[in-house]
């Protein structure tokens, strides 16, 4: 089996490549540079040269707030990138994986969200995801859909990157407490998704840690590791407002994955830990 990686720099992507690694998986991880998803004619030159039997795609427009001001791109990355691709996997017989997001919700639901809830976006951003999602529906035959949430990983800027730093100066802040949602690790996720392109149980799969939270009481977590717990504070979205609106609620039940006989995720609390024990021992 050999594996393609798009948007091989960022969190979920070296996750990826580090997780073929290890397993001895020929994977091939091509960034931004080495391949304009938005060019059709270089998205043919490339997978056509390469002949994967796998695409990952986790290459995107992520940045959410910018999105509102810059339409046209996210689409022409998010739904035009994603569509190209998917015509020329088709054509390869190569199985489609779809990397997508939370935001492809509303956030009003009150209660986990399973995959056969009706998608909602609140912005462009989701929208944008939603439209690459209905492409990869449209163009491919054999695919996996997996939407996950707070992503977090040992590559690239991230909440909990973030957090690390202000717990490690010592510098109090103040996090948002009425935003819910499921944190993702991204070397969990690798996991998860190596699981299910080993199958053809293909559809749309929600994949997050399990569990639930606050951004607060995520970041509550990550300060109590530090021994500062006393130094973050809860705050409501309201006090600080943001271009674009984000869910209020976004956790996932995971159905997909237990209807198909995946293993459980392993809850967020431990897998923050296994993160900031990683990043000491990176340290020392």
């Amino acid at each position: 089996m050999k594996l393609l990686v798009t948007g091989a720099g960022g969190q979920l992507g070296s996750a990826i490549l580090a997780l073929a690694t290890s397993q001895q998986i020929p994977c091939i991880g091509l960034t931004r540079g080495e391949l304009d998803i938005t060019d059709v004619r270089k998205v043919e030159s490339v997978l056509t040269t390469i002949q994967p039997d796998v695409i990952i795609h986790c290459a995107a427009y992520t940045q959410v707030d910018q999105a509102e001001e810059d339409e046209m791109e996210a689409y022409r990355v998010n739904a035009a990138g994603t569509r190209n691709l998917c015509v020329v996997a088709e054509q390869l017989a190569a199985v489609f994986v779809y990397v997508s997001t939370d935001y492809v919700f509303d956030g009003s639901a009150k209660e986990p969200i399973d995959e056969w809830t009706p998608p909602a976006p609140l912005g462009v951003y989701g929208r944008s995801k939603l439209a690459g999602e209905q492409a990869v529906q449209q163009f491919h035959s054999k695919f996996f859909i997996v939407r996950t949430s707070w992503v977090f990983g040992h590559r690239g800027k991230n909440f909990v990157k973030t957090m690390l730093a202000l717990a490690e100066k010592e510098s109090p802040c103040h996090v948002v407490d009425d935003q819910i949602g499921s944190p993702t690790y991204a070397p969990d996720l690798a996991e998860m998704l190596f699981a299910l392109i080993g199958t053809k149980r293909y559809g749309i799969y929600h994949v997050s840690n399990s569990g639930s939270c606050s951004w607060y009481e995520f970041a509550h977590e990550i300060f109590m590791k530090q021994g500062v717990p006393e130094l973050v504070k809860p705050c409501a979205t309201i006090d600080y407002p943001t271009v674009a609106s984000r869910p209020a609620y976004s956790v996932f039940a995971h159905k997909n994955l237990q209807l198909n006989q995946f293993p459980p995720m392993r809850h967020w609390r431990e897998a923050i830990h296994a993160f900031l024990d990683c990043e000491k021992d990176k340290s020392l």
